[in-house]
């Protein structure tokens, strides 16, 4: 059994802390005694991507997936989620084969580090699983897919987020981690802010390098790398924050790259996504932010000046307008998306665990913000397979939904690997699991509400509100059987607070 596991067991012995016996489970998307699988239809298909220019980029003849399936998801299940075996030569046929060799590894995970109350409710749990990933009601991330069920000890998060310190050694370091979290199909997100400034000097003489020309060389790392062994990009996020002292060149950076990208391709280079011309510019491996606190805006709202500061002794740098800046960034993003903004003071002012430490970067997509050195797995809901023939919300499956996949996402934490002992560290001290949905439009457009409408707003509000209290009360259930997370005592008291910001928040929505 893994240490994190006795660890918490030990902790959870304690009869104020925790009950000795594991979850139990029930039928509710399954049938007692019959298997998901011989529930639905199956046909076998061929699953065949064509690329630009109609060359045949991926084909598998002979695939098993579910009649309900689309040939899209027939596509990506082939191309991207099925192992292949290099030792054998042999590649992975069906959804049967996929589904059942991450949902049987998960739920091996949970009997053996306790989480069931007895081999009938691990078995339920299973059943339940494999219904939700069967019927595109619920999907875990990337790596899950790739990985469980093929490594003995698999990656199982897309999202990470890393640190730097002002070293050659910690920059390069960072380089090597990004580098593993890509191969193994994840992304990676990172605050350069720790970096000196191109301004300042070095110990051995001359001006640094500053984050920017790093920069460059981590974007080209990611550029050759392949995401998960597959023909995935590599996922990057870069962040810095708006006092230090090269903040202009990093607002700049990536529309001056894609200025030249349009002149390559107005000299007949390929200008497609993957084309010469992109191919040959900087920073199209990672997305860009701008990490900004309450008072920078408030001196934009009040055309006051913003100051940078060296890195190294805090001493202002230069001194700007703030509106000035402001409009550098907007004017940046009008060309190329990029940079995005970080909001610092809000972002904080929701950490559940400030007591452990701050919060300076997220994934590249941004759902996850938490502290440096960290790691998430996620999954999500597909909304539309919870809309009954009527039109409304089926709540009780939605909310079930939850309690399955939370579950199955707390039981990978102990069993995934991870590519540096902080990360492994923090993975099991503050275990994060990120939920989520998808479908939010098709869902919003089936109800006739407008995407941009108060109304759109306040239903999905609703949605998330749900899925959120579920998830927390289903983590309060485990908890209560296992023991609460490692740093959970620490940070009681600004984690409790969150959770009535939530509920504070949800009623200021006028619904």
């Amino acid at each position: 059994m893994p240490e994190v596991t006795k660890e918490r067991k030990q902790e959870a012995s304690s009869p104020d802390k925790a009950s000795k016996r594991g979850l139990e489970f029930q039928h509710f998307f399954s049938t007692p005694g019959v298997h998901p699988f011989d529930q639905i239809e199956w046909e076998t298909r061929d699953a065949v991507i064509v690329g630009e220019g109609g060359k045949v980029v991926f084909e598998q003849r002979g695939v098993e997936v579910p009649t309900f399936w689309s040939q899209l998801a027939t596509n990506v299940v082939a191309s991207k989620y099925f192992n292949y075996d290099r030792t054998t030569g042999k590649r992975e046929t069906s959804v049967r084969q996929l589904i059942d060799r991450v949902s049987r590894t998960i739920t091996e995970w949970g009997k053996k580090d306790g989480y069931f109350a007895s081999d009938e409710d691990a078995e339920t749990f299973y059943t339940e699983l494999t219904s939700l990933l069967v019927n595109q009601q619920a999907s875990f991330n990337s790596p899950v897919w790739f990985n469980v069920g093929v490594e003995d000890k698999p990656q199982c998060s897309a999202c990470f987020i890393n640190s730097v310190e002002d070293r050659m050694e910690s920059i390069l370091d960072l380089a090597k981690i990004e580098g593993m979290l890509f191969k193994y199909g994840s992304g990676a997100g990172v605050n350069l802010s720790p970096l000196r400034s191109s301004k300042e000097p070095l110990s051995t003489g001359g001006l640094a390098s500053g984050p920017v020309s790093f920069m460059r060389g981590f974007d080209a790392f990611a550029g050759v790398i392949k995401s998960g062994g597959k023909t995935r990009r590599a996922a990057k996020m870069v962040i810095l924050n708006i006092d230090h002292p090269d903040i202009v060149e990093f607002i700049e950076a990536k529309a001056r790259e894609e200025k030249k990208a349009w002149a390559l391709i107005d000299a007949g280079y390929d200008g497609s996504f993957d084309g010469e011309a992109y191919r040959s510019v900087f920073f199209q491996n990672a997305n860009h932010s701008v990490r900004v606190p309450d008072s920078f805006m408030q001196a934009v709202e009040k055309d006051g000046e913003w100051q940078t500061r060296y890195v190294l002794s805090g001493e202002v740098a230069d001194t700007y307008r703030a509106r000035d800046l402001m409009k550098q960034i907007a004017e940046a993003a009008h060309v190329c998306g990029d940079p995005g903004m970080q909001f610092d003071t809000t972002i904080n002012d929701w950490h559940t665990c400030p007591n452990s430490g701050r919060i300076n970067a997220s994934n590249p997509c941004s759902e996850f913000m938490f502290l440096d050195n960290s790691s998430c797995n996620l999954a999500s809901l597909n909304l539309l397979r919870f809309r009954r023939p009527d039109g409304e919300l089926d709540i009780e499956a939605y909310r079930r939904a939850v309690d399955i996949m939370i579950t199955a996402q707390e039981i990978i934490v102990d069993n995934a690997g991870y590519p540096t002992p902080q990360i492994e560290r923090n993975s099991h001290n503050f275990r994060p699991l990120g939920l989520g949905y998808t479908n939010l439009g098709a869902m919003l457009m089936a109800r006739g509400l407008p995407y941009d409408s108060d109304e759109g707003r306040a239903y999905a509000a609703a949605l998330t509100a749900l899925m959120t209290g579920e998830a927390y009360r289903m983590s309060a259930v485990i908890a209560s059987k296992i023991g609460p997370f490692r740093k959970f005592r620490v940070n009681r008291k600004p984690m409790l607070r969150v959770i009535q910001k939530h509920r504070d928040a949800l009623k200021q929505i006028d619904a």
